[in-house]
């Protein structure tokens, strides 16, 4: 054995190398270029990861756990490790550049600590083509072991083969005779003299520390300057200690091939990765988004590890994704049942090709493998599961043995129920849940529970009231009824209630009593509840009928409009359909207008009458009954407002206004029932309401001077002047002309507000200013094409008006120079093109622009134009990748332009072209006249000025 100071046989291997290049001058080449390709590409930033999977190979080949130690020494980067030591065949290897001194085989993670590596598939790659990371940090490496040693040198290589650029480790020279020995207590020395800050060299190595003992079973303690991390196991986890004496958790899962890692709390809580890598074991280039790290033993890899090998979908990879995911749900059941859903692959674009398969592999196994907890027992698989959409888990545990495959609380609530749909299990809604509950029989405390946990969801806005309207609720006499509607709560029942008579009405059981029901529709025996029963509904729904059928209706009007002088106005009591007289028969009381109703003076003549829209109320009836009482059960003293339940319930999203009647409006009335709908705090509120229905349907319907407000604009919105002209004077505040559509700003609403605009637009008769234009465009763009009909006409960039047929969308400001303006339909911001030639139904410049750059110019690079580079730093900005093809005179079909673009840019030599590419190049387009400025005088009084 050679001593510490000594060097393993080199002459041999270097003369064989220079005998190559001799005989073959390509070969030199191609080895520089080769141990360049390695440094620039595989083995980028992989210093350390490359060196620790060296030491963890020694460890594994001596069957000792191994150690690192990291320091800087007299200005070099010193990593010493025990195990085995290096050898002469680590010597070829380190020399070689396309070998590494491991035998075949797939690669991988390593035995467990403490176990012997007999078999050399146990190794990560030792003294391989990854020996070529050190070459980032130095050009001198040399590697010193208990055996002897072997040193790299480009200054000695260009000594014997003269270049400028010599391939540093293809030459292996005896180590100095000087060379200190191995430290004491391990067994090689990797020793780089730096030629970068050691400070930064050392951060990036504490940096990867953790990750690295994670990966590597083998290695137990790294030291970086006196700072330790260690690594130890602790049942099913992985230990990671670091020199703060803080540690990292890792539970693990041991499967065909591969290991499954989650970091965890000391409570087992798991910490879910949020992206990650393959690693294989060590980190790949694979981009991967689980939850979860996994390091494989079997996935095949490029030598450089930073790829799998062949593709993603070749047979070798799918096989070992597939083991992977087979041993995944084993992770899973580790977590307690609470957590198992953080495991769950979120939805979203794959990261990578592995990344995708790897994730439906993963997905696929967790639909057909048993893992969730089952309400019941056991476990379940996540296909046919089913999760309660609702965050109850009491609510679980009351209804587990009435939902088959119901998952177990805690794992409940939408999101759970979202995660899991990701593996095919079916979410559970309240809806279905209470379809369920219909027919069963149960207790009525057991119902109040279930009540109560509902009531709490609907308090959480979790589930919406409606979707509880068939809720059974179970009656005084033992009988269950579907919905809460129309049934009286015991606890209000009393001797009024009996005295009622009234069909129809049903008692809840005492037991099961809960203030949802009330929320449902459950009514007390109070003269609210009364009004609002269905039986009184009916009731009086059908009044006007029986009155007009000969039958007397004069008791239910005298009780309804009793309870109504009690409690006000019960908006949801339907009382509208009560019959009442009127001047001319029988009528509805919303179809009916007090005598001296300030309404009757904005209506047309023909909306009141017989046969008509409305009818004013008998005098009678208006003297028997106070004004409040009257206005509460809906008859007409101004205008009214419909609540949210009396509005089409088959189509909530109609334009109809919520207020009633506007329609009986006459047309010269309108400034004074403006004035009336401001002046009443319910119509005003209406009127003001975010929905904005009362004042779209004014906007359009109203007549202000013979046309709708939606045609106008204010006084003061002068910034309209152009395509809208100013309101005449209607005797109404700005205020209230704008709350009825009367514009104060540009807005392009809906379909007949796009024809209006285009409309304007392409009247030649009009001067609308440029800006405006450009802005109306780009309201136009946010529309949806097919609302809207495509104009005959358009306005240009000229301010002309020409046939839409001649037109096209300007897209690209390079097309400037050669489409005429009065053919150019442009919106503020080019990224609004695209949409604005779909809504208007024009072809984009760029589309219709054929013509090509007339001569060759020649590329430079943006970062070989010191001017433009001066500008840069002067911006601020950072000099764009590529360059520019710069002409002397540059035109496109025979037009001289300043700049183009037609993949490449291209631009005339002057500081108006430069200035146009390099603007667009560094997106900061609207900086081009101030980059042409400073490429004229690039004087930081010029930026600052």
């Amino acid at each position: 054995m050679t001593g510490p100071g000594t060097s393993l046989s080199t002459d041999e291997l270097r003369q064989a190398v220079l005998r190559s290049w001799w005989d073959s001058p390509t070969r030199f080449t191609e080895d520089t270029r080769a141990e360049r390709d390695l440094l620039l590409g595989a083995y980028r930033d992989r210093v350390f990861v490359e060196l620790a999977q060296n030491a963890a190979d020694a460890a594994a080949l001596a069957g000792e756990p191994g150690r690192m130690r990291v320091r800087v020494v007299d200005g070099e980067l010193r990593v010493a490790n025990t195990g085995a030591p290096l050898d002469q065949r680590g010597v070829e290897a380190l020399a070689s550049l396309r070998a590494s001194g491991k035998d075949g085989g797939p690669g991988g993670a390593g035995a467990g600590s403490g176990e012997e590596a007999t078999d050399s598939r146990d190794l990560v790659g030792r003294f391989g083509v990854g020996f070529a990371a050190v070459l980032s940090l130095t050009s001198e490496p040399r590697v010193v072991s208990r055996t002897g040693g072997v040193a790299f040198s480009a200054t000695r290589t260009r000594r014997v083969w003269e270049a400028d650029e010599v391939p540093v480790l293809r030459l292996p020279w005896p180590l100095p005779d000087d060379e200190p020995p191995v430290p004491d207590g391990f067994d090689t020395e990797v020793r780089l003299p730096l030629r970068v800050d050691p400070r930064e060299v050392l951060e990036r190595i504490e940096a990867e520390v953790a990750d690295v003992l994670l990966v590597l079973p083998w290695l137990v303690e790294v030291e970086v300057e006196g700072r330790c991390w260690a690594r130890r196991t602790d049942g099913d986890e992985v230990v990671l200690t670091a020199p703060d004496d803080g540690w990292t958790r890792w539970l693990t899962h041991h499967g065909e091939g591969c290991v499954w890692a989650i970091p965890v709390t000391d409570e087992g809580v798991p910490q879910p990765l949020g992206a990650d890598v393959l690693h294989a074991p060590t980190p790949t280039d694979e981009r991967l988004s689980l939850p979860a790290r996994l390091l494989s033993t079997s996935v095949p890899t490029e030598p450089s590890r930073r790829r799998v090998l062949a593709s993603a979908d070749s047979p070798d990879v799918v096989r070992a994704l597939q083991d992977a995911a087979e041993a995944y749900p084993g992770l899973v059941r580790r977590l307690p049942a609470r957590y198992r859903l953080a495991l769950v692959p979120r939805p979203g674009f794959p990261l990578s090709d592995v990344d995708g398969l790897l994730r439906d592999l993963v997905t696929a196994r967790l639909a057909d493998d048993a893992w969730l907890p089952s309400a019941v027992s056991g476990e379940l698989p996540g296909r046919g599961a089913r999760v309660l959409d609702v965050d109850s888990p009491r609510l679980v545990e009351l209804v587990a043995d009435v939902v088959p495959e119901l998952v177990a609380a805690p794992l409940c609530g939408r999101e759970a129920a979202r995660t899991a749909g990701a593996v095919q299990a079916r979410p559970l809604g309240v809806a279905e849940l209470v379809e369920s509950l219909t027919g069963i029989d149960r207790a009525a405390s057991w119902w109040r529970a279930v009540y109560a946990e509902l009531l709490a969801a609907v308090e959480r806005a979790e589930v919406d009231l409606d979707e509880l309207g068939a809720v059974p609720v179970p009656l005084a006499d033992g009988r269950t009824v579907p919905g809460a509607r129309g049934v009286l709560l015991a606890d209000d029942v009393a001797g009024d209630v009996a005295a009622l008579d009234v069909p129809g009405l049903h008692v809840v059981h005492p037991d099961a009593g809960h203030p949802l029901l009330q929320r449902l529709g459950a009514t007390s025996a109070g003269p609210a509840e009364l009004l609002r029963a269905p039986a009184v509904v009916d009731a009086v729904g059908r009044s006007v009928d029986n009155a007009l059928a000969g039958l007397d209706v004069e008791p239910l009007i005298d009780a309804v409009l009793s309870w109504v002088s009690v409690v006000g106005t019960v908006r949801d009591a339907e009382l509208g359909a009560l019959a009442l007289p009127t001047e001319s028969g029988w009528r509805r009381a919303d179809e009916s207008v007090l005598p001296d109703a300030a309404i009757l003076d904005v209506l047309h003549p023909d909306a009141v009458g017989d046969d008509a829209p409305l009818d004013v109320l008998s005098a009678e009836v208006a003297d028997r009954w106070d004004r409040e009482t009257l206005v509460a059960v809906g008859v007409r003293d101004g205008f009214v407002v419909l609540g949210d339940d009396e509005l089409d319930p088959a189509d909530p999203d109609s334009a109809e206004p919520s207020i009633p009647d506007l329609d009986l409006v006459a047309d010269d009335a309108w400034p004074r029932a403006v004035r009336l709908l401001s002046a009443e705090p319910d119509t005003w509120r209406a009127l003001t309401a975010p929905d904005g229905r009362v004042r779209d349907w004014l906007a359009v319907n109203a007549l202000l001077a013979g046309r709708p407000p939606r045609q106008w604009r204010l006084p003061s919105a002068g910034e309209l002047a152009g395509l809208f002209d100013p309101v005449p004077d209607a005797g109404l505040s700005d205020e209230l002309l704008a709350l009825i559509g009367v514009r104060s700003e540009l807005t392009v609403g809906d379909a007949d507000d796009a024809e209006l605009v285009c409309a304007r637009l392409g009247d030649e008769n009009r001067t609308v200013p440029p800006g405006l234009v450009l802005r109306a465009h780009s309201a136009l763009s946010r529309l949806v094409p097919d609302d809207v009909e495509p104009p005959e006409r358009v306005r240009t960039l000229a301010g002309t008006v020409c046939d839409a047929f001649d037109a096209v969308v300007l897209d690209a400001p390079w097309l400037l120079a050669l489409w005429p303006l009065d053919r150019l339909v442009a919106a503020v911001d080019f990224a609004d093109a695209p949409a604005l030639a779909d809504v208007l139904d024009l072809p984009l410049a760029t589309d219709e622009t054929t013509a090509t750059v007339d001569d060759e110019g020649e590329f430079v690079a943006w970062t070989d134009l010191p001017a433009i580079v001066e500008v840069a730093d002067l911006l601020g900005v950072t000099v764009p990748d590529g360059g520019v093809v710069i002409h002397e005179e540059l035109s496109v079909a025979d037009v001289a332009v300043p700049w183009w673009n037609d993949g490449d840019l291209h631009a005339a030599d002057s500081p108006d072209g430069l200035a146009r590419a390099f603007a667009w190049a560094a997106d900061r387009w609207a900086d081009r006249v101030f980059v042409e400025r400073l490429l004229d005088d690039p004087d930081p009084r010029v930026a600052l000025g």
